[in-house]
């Protein structure tokens, strides 16, 4: 049996409930619900059983110190064709460390390299026909919106449970503690 796997940062639960009071003002938008809130290190997808235990290892010997980060600055992905609305975040140094581990984590456990570039953020909602004018007057009514300093004490490996016609499930199966 294969399971859906993710590492991510979690946002702590005060933050969550701010980014979901700007969930608003976007027709087509599919807003994601707050406990789904996180900023995915490295999606490995599905994954055997034997595979786990290995990539549980690999994930538990990385070591990197606690960092703060933020959350601010909306944008969304699809130029062409916009399919999702995110908040950025800031700390890419150290971000960028913790995927490169996560990474160097996976391709020991046998998984695929991870062909995206690493772009850090938190979904706020997946799009359907969503006219660029709405996604460009929901950036500029977030610009003053940032989180404040966040800390990064862990990261999780995450379980995907799909749901047919609503939000996946994630479910937190292991955490691994920074510093």
């Amino acid at each position: 049996m294969s399971l859906r796997l993710f590492a991510a940062l979690p946002i702590p639960p005060d933050t969550a409930r701010e980014l979901k009071r700007l969930q608003k003002g976007v027709p087509g938008a599919r807003w994601r619900p707050l406990e789904n809130f996180h900023i995915t290190l490295r999606f490995f997808g599905d994954v055997e059983d034997r595979q786990l235990e290995d990539l549980d290892g690999e994930l538990s010997s990385i070591i990197l110190p606690q960092f703060t980060f933020e959350l601010g600055i909306a944008n969304w992905f699809g130029k062409a064709e916009p399919h999702t609305l995110w908040m950025g975040v800031t700390a890419p140094e150290p971000l960028s460390a913790l995927n490169l581990a996560c990474e160097k984590a996976a391709r020991r456990t046998g998984l695929k390299a991870d062909p995206r570039h690493f772009k850090p953020h938190v979904t706020l909602a997946y799009l359907h026909h969503t006219p660029e004018e709405k996604l460009r007057r929901f950036v500029e009514r977030t610009l003053d919106y940032r989180s404040g300093a966040l800390m990064a004490q862990y990261f999780s490996l995450y379980k995907s449970h799909p749901r047919h016609g609503e939000a996946n499930i994630y479910e937190p199966i292991a955490d691994y503690p920074l510093g």
